[in-house]
């Protein structure tokens, strides 16, 4: 299994070498792993008591933080030191001013993993989420250094919990205590004979909680919103935006839409603004523009959607057409039913909100249509829905204490 596990990780090295000429993302994946252990014993202060935390990308980051922020509080003789597998989580984050250090983490080999370690020298290790990497885990558990797993979700379909997945089972045992979503991931990991595992919840939940508490004004989207009527459509993709432009085209003249699209290159910026029949006006050219009389604002870039949910009645997250949906929480938190595409089973949160009345999913216009006139013109139905959204969020919140408790005992 090693001599597989090994080829993988050459193959992939070699993959994005082949394609970073002509791709931005797997540029910036190998650019940003050039000379980083050098870097890194020029920043990383000889002797500090370092916690290490490691995200695969900006999701698993925001998933962390709050872990974070509270351990810093906690212990603050602490240096944090926070690593990022995919360029879409550090190219965004590596200012973070709640981390000491930021880097990338190098490929997953047993002299890159050693030589890490070594530079390093955690007193403790934080994995959040997923990303099983062997050879970190493996030296990090050899060096008898307190490792944790914060915010992970199993399913049985995986391969730890197959006929021939001893071997990633071992990755596994390398964890100090492991913190899980679900009381099903609990079930599936005892399964296995993993007992070290703890039913805390998902850090996300106090993340969007913080988000909200902290969200600002954003005069612009005041000044469309107007208290009118307002859709926000988040994080959306290709095939949805031809669904969502058609109702947009066809609906009411009093209703207002804010689209964050998950891709914000020019070219399909202007070509979803192309599609509208209704006057409309990018974020970027909103300075001194009528923004009271367009129906439709893009926003033709990032940072700013966790916010913008504030001003809407009816969220759309994007991404159900596709692998699977973007974060829904950041939504439910201000209180608003959360709408996404058929390929949501993945995601506990999207299952449970459906299963409680907060949340729907979609697969056809034809649908999409009736849920949105529904819930645009039934006010008893939209303020149960979001009521049952803003109560999903308060009654989850809670497993950052959980694990904070948890390591002060430990």
């Amino acid at each position: 299994m090693i001599i597989f596990y090994n080829l993988g990780i050459k193959l992939y090295w070699f993959i994005a070498l082949l394609i970073s000429p002509f791709n931005t993302k797997a540029r910036l994946w190998v650019m940003g792993r050039t000379n980083t252990f050098s870097k890194m014993e020029a920043k990383i202060e000889k002797g500090a008591k370092i916690a290490w935390f490691h995200a695969a990308s900006l999701g698993e980051f925001e998933q962390g933080r709050p872990l974070m922020e509270a351990f810093r509080k906690e212990k603050p003789d602490y240096k944090i030191l926070l690593t990022f597998f995919s360029p879409s989580g550090y190219e965004v984050r590596k200012n973070y001013q709640g981390a000491d250090y930021i880097f990338y983490l190098p490929l997953d080999t047993q002299l890159n993993a050693k030589r890490f370690i070594s530079i390093v020298n955690p007193s403790l290790v934080v994995f959040i989420k997923y990303e099983f990497w062997h050879y970190y885990l493996n030296e990090v558990f050899n060096k008898n250094i307190p490792l944790y797993l914060v915010s992970a979700i199993f399913r049985n379909n995986q391969v730890f919990f197959r006929s021939y997945g001893k071997w990633y089972r071992k990755i596994l045992k390398s964890f100090t205590h492991l913190f899980v979503q679900d009381t099903a991931s609990v079930d599936l990991l005892k399964s296995i004979g993993i007992n070290n595992v703890t039913y805390a919840g998902d850090t996300r939940l106090d993340r969007v909680a913080q988000i909200a508490a902290s969200c600002k004004a954003i005069d612009v989207i005041e000044e469309f919103a107007q208290n009118k009527f307002t859709f926000v459509f988040g994080s959306t993709w290709p095939e949805e935006e031809d669904l969502l432009v058609k109702y947009i085209n066809n609906s009411p003249g009093d209703l207002r839409f804010i689209i964050a699209p998950h891709e914000i290159q020019h070219s399909h910026i202007i070509n979803l603004a192309q599609n509208l029949k209704v006057k409309y006006i990018l974020h970027s050219q909103s300075a001194g523009a009528e923004i009271s009389k367009a129906r439709v604002i893009i926003i033709d870039n990032i940072g700013m959607l966790s916010s913008l949910y504030k001003y809407g009645k009816i969220a759309y997250i994007g991404g159900g057409f596709g692998a699977g949906i973007h974060n829904i929480l950041e939504a439910a938190v201000y209180g608003m039913p959360v709408i996404f595409g058929p390929k949501y089973q993945k995601f506990r949160e999207a299952r449970e909100l459906i299963a409680d009345g907060g949340a729907f999913s979609i697969s056809s216009f034809d649908e999409l249509k009736n849920l949105f006139e529904n819930l645009t013109t039934d006010t008893q139905k939209l303020q149960n829905t979001s009521a049952i959204a803003k109560e999903y969020i308060i009654k989850n919140l809670g497993a950052t204490d959980k694990i904070i408790n948890f390591l002060n005992k430990n």
